[in-house]
């Protein structure tokens, strides 16, 4: 998505819902100029009827677990269940240091916080003395949530906690990626005869005249740091 347009947002996702695509994506960062991806997505919800929408991936550790966790079925919930967590660590010091998060242990707090948030989604008390926090997701137990790894920890998570496997890696790197995702998923008792749990992979097309591609690929390698996405 057009992150330096946030103004052509709406135009790309309803060409995108009338078109073949699946899904629409919005990266996260803070220490950046993107749009915050949940508030960016719910106002794409609202104008599509069709396609889903996804972060891919938000820096779940940048954030308090409990108001993410609401946050998420709310959109869950207005968009009619169109909506899936990518969700991530990221690997930029300045986001953390923005929000006073140490970076070292963003691991190990995204398993905290995904434990508070299937807490919330669950529709139980959250505490003693503290009641169920609304609303309901539109999918039972909350949103689907793909965990984006690279590291063979960041992978052992994704096979423990989430619902699939986002990869947000250079094509070259894909298969690699899925297939140790298949070895942690075997290890976690499911076997190649179940249904395997959702993999996805990301891919940035263009759908802007020529003259917005060389903007579009500025976006891409400034985030991304890498070669310009292809046309």
């Amino acid at each position: 998505m057009p992150i330096s347009e946030p103004a052509a947002l709406l135009e790309w996702a309803r060409l995108a819902d009338e078109g073949p695509f699946s899904t629409l994506g919005l990266l996260d960062r803070l220490v950046y100029d993107n749009p915050e991806p949940l508030v960016a997505l719910a106002l794409l919800a609202g104008a599509t009827s069709r396609i889903r929408v996804q972060t891919e991936v938000l820096l779940a550790p940048l954030r308090e677990p409990t108001l993410l966790a609401k946050q998420c079925a709310t959109l869950d919930r207005l968009s009619a269940g169109r909506f899936t967590l990518g969700i991530g660590l990221g690997a930029r010091r300045d986001d953390y240091e923005a929000v006073g998060v140490d970076v070292h242990r963003r691991g190990a707090r995204l398993e905290e916080m995904m434990a508070v948030m299937r807490r919330v989604w669950s529709g139980e008390p959250y505490d003693a003395g503290i009641g169920p926090i609304g609303p309901q997701p539109a999918r039972r137990g909350g949103p689907e949530v793909l965990f984006s790894a690279f590291s063979p920890a960041g992978i052992r998570r994704a096979a423990r906690l989430g619902d699939g496997f986002l990869c947000a890696a250079h094509l070259a790197d894909a298969e690699s990626l899925f297939r140790s995702t298949e070895t942690e998923w075997r290890a976690q008792g499911v076997s190649s005869g179940d249904k395997w749990p959702g993999r996805s992979g990301a891919i940035w097309p263009m759908m802007v005249p020529d003259r917005s591609a060389d903007s579009s690929n500025e976006d891409v390698s400034g985030y991304g740091g890498g070669a310009p996405a292809p046309r």
